[in-house]
């Protein structure tokens, strides 16, 4: 019987693991937790979400919303595991992440075709593989990976998680539940700020004391998970503007607007655990206690978790991978997830899903899919590898890199809902087809 050996069980690895065993492939999954953990992760489980708990927007007329459809057509695990373990969070699919890394360590335990080695991956394995270790790949495998490559070098930038608070320490006098809009459920809650608040809260982050971390400097971080305290930097109102944007948000009893608004949204099933909702830091644990106290619903707030950044590792993939993940080089070597340069959650499951159908396929002799850039999971493949990208950064799948219509559509949501109808039409009719088995 064919086999795959998958290194790493975060969200690439358990997709395409998932994908291949669920396509009669053996599968070997090694995982180096529990035996080493990085400075990132606290869970033993598998899919550990070390960030956020969001996987962002549900809806069609947004790109990450479509790419969540296409996986859910395409029997993606993470996201059937996402859906079952889901908490209220307006028109955003949140989890709980507990309850969701739980249930893909799970599924994946139990699969028959999937063997679980808990023990880290010094050097690329034999035969065929997926290197799904992420952005935090142990420095005895990153070595082994870049000496495929000696005349190209690893890219990196610097990624950040925001705090989490227990909801019984928020006080709820300064603060109300609503969503933006009034969209979805009133699940968020609103922590409001005056415009003399705002600004002594905006001058103490602005020069509050950070953590040290290795190499890091302001123009080193990835944009989607830019720190507070940098966007503080960057000018007065770079706040109001971001993560602190009052614009939608009304108090539902009174009806008053604020200058700035922070949110709070879920992060366990039960409701006792909420997340700063944009508050990646690398401030230092005291500072972090100090400067966010002095939002008023936030004063006597207790922290069971405080923000963290580290070094977030990705190969520059235009050169050296094609549509498939596969190494131009060395094609029984696949990469998967964040180290391959795409950015999220969904994008890296995504990767692993695509990996995981193509090599399949490949291993029965069957053609390949060749996922056209009309649709998302196609799209972020072609972006990652494609050759003419010069200057190649890290990226959240977006309407921009997914082929256009051929006819002009009025209307931004009515442009993006026709791009996301013609993507999932394709999809069903490749399943249909008989070509995703």
């Amino acid at each position: 019987m064919n086999s795959v050996t998958v290194v790493g069980a975060g969200l690439a690895g358990c997709e395409a693991a998932w994908q291949l065993a669920e396509r009669g492939i053996r599968v070997s999954l090694v995982e180096m937790k529990p035996a080493k953990m990085t400075p990132a992760h606290v869970s033993c489980d598998f899919a550990e979400l070390v960030c956020s708990n969001s996987l962002r927007s549900g809806e069609l007329t947004n790109a990450v919303g479509l790419l969540k459809e296409e996986m859910r057509r395409l029997d993606s695990l993470i996201i059937k595991c996402a859906d079952r373990t889901r908490v209220e969070a307006g028109g955003a699919l949140a989890v709980d992440r507990t309850a969701f890394s739980a249930l893909v360590t799970e599924s994946i335990k139990g699969h028959p075709n999937i063997e679980v080695k808990s023990e880290e991956a010094t050097e690329i394995p034999e035969g065929c593989v997926i290197v799904a270790t992420g952005p935090l790949t142990s420095e005895a495998l990153s070595k082994s990976i870049n000496s495929l490559f000696p005349d190209q070098e690893y890219l990196n930038f610097y990624d950040a998680a925001a705090p989490i608070v227990t909801m019984e320490s928020v006080d709820m006098n300064s603060a109300f539940f609503a969503s933006r809009y009034d969209r979805g459920t009133p699940s968020y809650i609103n922590c409001p700020m005056t415009k003399e608040e705002y600004l002594a809260f905006w001058n103490e982050l602005k020069t509050a004391r950070e953590a040290h971390v290795h190499g890091f400097e302001d123009g080193a971080v990835f944009e989607g998970c830019m720190p507070v305290e940098v966007m503080a930097r960057r000018g007065e109102d770079t706040l109001r503007y971001g993560p602190l944007k009052p614009v939608g948000l009304r108090n539902p009893e009174t009806g008053e607007e604020y200058y700035a608004v922070v949110q709070l949204r879920r992060d366990n099933a039960s409701g006792t655990l909420y997340n700063l909702v944009g508050f990646q830091t690398h401030l230092a644990f005291p500072e972090q206690k100090r400067v966010f106290s002095m939002i008023p619903a936030l004063k006597n707030a207790e922290y069971v978790r405080y923000g963290v950044m580290h070094r977030n590792t990705y190969l520059n993939s235009p050169r050296l991978l094609d549509r498939y993940y596969r190494l131009r080089r060395e094609k029984r070597i696949r990469f998967a997830g964040q180290i391959t340069g795409v950015e999220g959650y969904v994008e890296s499951a995504a990767s692993g899903l695509l990996c995981g159908i193509e090599t399949a396929r490949e291993l029965r002799a069957l053609d390949p899919v060749c996922f056209p850039k009309e649709t998302a999971i196609g799209a972020l493949a072609l972006y990652v590898s494609d050759e003419s990208v010069s200057d190649f950064q890290p990226m959240n799948i977006n309407f921009g890199i997914i082929a256009a219509l051929d006819q002009r559509i009025r209307g931004k949501r009515n442009k993006n809902m026709e791009i996301s109808k013609r993507a999932l039409e394709i999809i069903d009719r490749l399943a249909a087809g008989g070509n995703l088995n």
